[in-house]
């Protein structure tokens, strides 16, 4: 069997991605490789296929319970024997996988790092071929990355402890040039061939909203979208308990995750999601990593997250099945705020000195700043995330709000001198929030207190709405005529640049959106029936609650709609549907190709031509 013919018979796919053939020609021949691929792009064929063609087992190390049970049930179901090791098995089902990894019932084993140096599994490892370590979720392998795990510095030291070296694959959805040479150092990959393939999620639609009220907000775009899949995520465990109170009693199926339900709940609350017996789940970041949820139609973030990784890993989990999906993020100057608290008031890693854990802090807060910028600039958003990772763009995509909305460009010269003159005067002691209440001529009792009200620049900006003046300050800073300290409280300061508006030197001149409206989903199936798509996914859901699985895993939505567009009659027509493979064929294709047939004879005349959204 060839790369290809496993490619069409477990995956049912005719053709790879962009990247992947690449990536599986060096695992075969014993190359180590370094694969970042944005979420969705297709990471997991590029190690289960050369696993398939190789003579030993594959181990996937991955830090997540979640993944490793929909990537397990995913492969079985494709006719791929497949198993895990986690925290999540009983000791009789450990036992189990462990015995029948012994007499080579196996071709791949997910793994959580912590148990790779475990008596048992070295023990294990030392009866065993071990011809492939997969990584996923490498950027977790360094201390500048956004999710930093000290388990994953155990997987050199487990594969130390081998007598002989299996080859080595480093995969990734988000990273930078500094975790890139992190991952590759700490992992002791020889020689890998490295290959980037692109940020860039054409289907996703990025958009940011300064909402005066984002209840109202989230409820509008919830309303348009009331049959949709999504998650929306928060930034505390309250607001989470707020919203999904919120939603449910307003109508929706709705369901919550973080870390302060106890684990019996957020496994319940996960499958019901997974599951889709709730359409929305509201969580903080403590969800989504790892699942492999392919019909989430959007992303909504109500607060900011911490960083540009996180956003994008976060908003990447809509969209995977490649249909359109939008991520919105509903920012205030509140969400920085409650960023620089959780950053300062982080718990010490004592895995780190004091020093090291002060650098990860420092860390923290650029980009902490970055994803600031992201949510302020006027220019495109997209090229805004793929420059941050270090990839060209165009700096107009169409597919974002700056990019669809338009702007009008506006004289802000003397706002500005007037505000960076505020700046100086006051000593470059104070916040954002404190120069904006000066300039607009707040009576706070902190501001009367400390006599700032006696400043020359208190209510020079009066006629101005806070938000505007806001906006200013945003320009000012992401274009380097101000900044803010890297400190627990972040104060505005002048720059070298600074001189150059106060002394009249420059014309500042910026973009002020001419609308901002709720954007509605554009997730669309065009020219297939609606009648049958919906008999499909019935007959779907049936077969997935038979057998106790998600539905997404039995098949896509994409695959669903591709029925629609072929209308197989036969098995071997059924083959030829994009996600069928031959263990699906056989399994499910009879079902299928039987519903069509009699759909077609009944009902198309109904139905046929018309446009459904899913």
């Amino acid at each position: 069997m060839n790369k290809y013919e496993a490619l069409e018979k477990y995956f049912g796919y005719t053709a790879f991605r962009t990247g992947q053939e690449q990536i599986i020609d060096c695992l075969v021949q014993g190359q180590d490789v370094l694969c970042v691929m944005p979420t969705g792009a297709g990471k997991s064929i590029c190690y289960q296929v050369p696993a398939l063609l190789k003579n030993g087992i594959t181990l996937v190390v991955s830090p997540l319970i979640s993944l490793m049970k929909d990537q397990v049930g995913a492969l079985n179901e494709s006719g791929i024997s497949a198993a895990y090791i986690n925290s999540s098995l009983t000791q009789r089902q450990y036992s189990i996988v462990m015995e029948r990894a012994i007499d080579g019932c196996y071709k791949i084993i997910y793994i959580a790092p912590e148990r790779l140096n475990t008596d048992d599994f070295l023990h294990l490892s030392s009866t065993i071929k071990i011809d492939m370590i997969a990584v996923d979720e490498a950027h977790c392998v360094s201390q500048w990355g956004q999710d930093f795990r000290p388990s994953y510095l155990k997987i050199v030291e487990f594969i130390d402890k081998l007598s002989y070296r299996p080859v080595i694959g480093a995969f990734t959805a988000t990273a930078t040039r500094e975790v890139k040479e992190d991952i590759q150092k700490i992992l002791k990959l020889d020689n890998p061939f490295k290959l980037t393939t692109g940020f860039d999620r054409p289907n996703l639609f990025f958009s940011v909203l300064k909402p005066q009220n984002k209840i109202e907000t989230l409820l509008d775009y919830l309303e348009k979208n009331n049959e949709k899949c999504g998650i929306i995520y928060c930034s505390t465990r309250k607001t989470v308990e707020d919203i999904c109170n919120l939603l449910s009693n307003n109508g929706f199926a709705s369901t919550r995750y973080h870390a302060g339900l106890s684990d019996e709940e957020r496994k319940q609350n996960q499958e019901d999601f997974i599951y889709d017996r709730k359409l929305l789940m509201v969580a903080t970041n403590a969800f989504g990593m790892g699942i492999d949820k392919s019909n989430v139609s959007f992303v909504v973030h109500y607060n900011m997250p911490k960083n540009i990784e996180s956003y994008y890993q976060e908003a990447g989990r809509a969209g995977r099945d490649g249909e359109d999906a939008d991520c919105i993020l509903l920012y205030s100057g509140v969400d920085v705020r409650t960023n620089q608290f959780l950053i300062e008031k982080s718990e010490v890693n004592t895995e780190l000195d004091k020093a090291a854990h002060e650098r990860v802090r420092e860390k923290d807060r650029e980009r902490l700043k970055m994803i600031t910028f992201y949510c302020t600039t006027t220019d495109c958003l997209r090229a805004f995330i793929l420059k941050y990772f270090g990839e060209k763009s165009s700096d107009y995509c169409g597919n974002c709000s700056n990019c669809r909305n338009g702007f009008e460009t506006v004289d802000v010269t003397i706002e500005a001198q007037k505000i960076l003159s505020c700046v100086a005067r006051t000593g470059s002691r104070f916040g954002v929030k404190m120069i904006v209440d000066i300039l607009r001529g707040s009576k706070n009792k902190r501001l009367l207190r400390l006599g700032l009200d006696k400043q020359s620049t208190y209510g020079l900006l009066v006629e101005l709405s806070e938000k505007r003046v806001r906006s200013i300050i945003d320009y000012l800073l992401l274009q380097g005529y101000a900044a803010v300290t890297n400190s627990e409280y972040p104060v505005l300061v002048l720059t070298d640049l600074s001189k150059t508006v106060l002394f009249k030197q420059v014309k500042l001149e910026m973009k002020i959106p001419i609308l901002e409206a709720v954007p509605e989903s554009s997730k669309t199936y065009k020219s297939i029936d609606s009648g049958l798509m919906e008999k499909l996914k019935a007959l779907r859901t049936t077969l997935a609650k038979e057998a106790h699985m998600p539905a997404y895993i039995v098949f896509a939505d994409s695959a669903l709609a591709d029925m629609c567009k072929k209308r197989p009659k036969n098995l071997e027509e059924f083959l030829h549907v994009s996600g069928v493979g031959k263990a699906k064929q056989q399994k499910y294709g009879q079902l299928f190709v039987d519903l069509i047939s009699k759909f077609d004879s009944s009902d198309s005349e109904q139905t046929q031509g018309k446009e459904i959204k899913v």
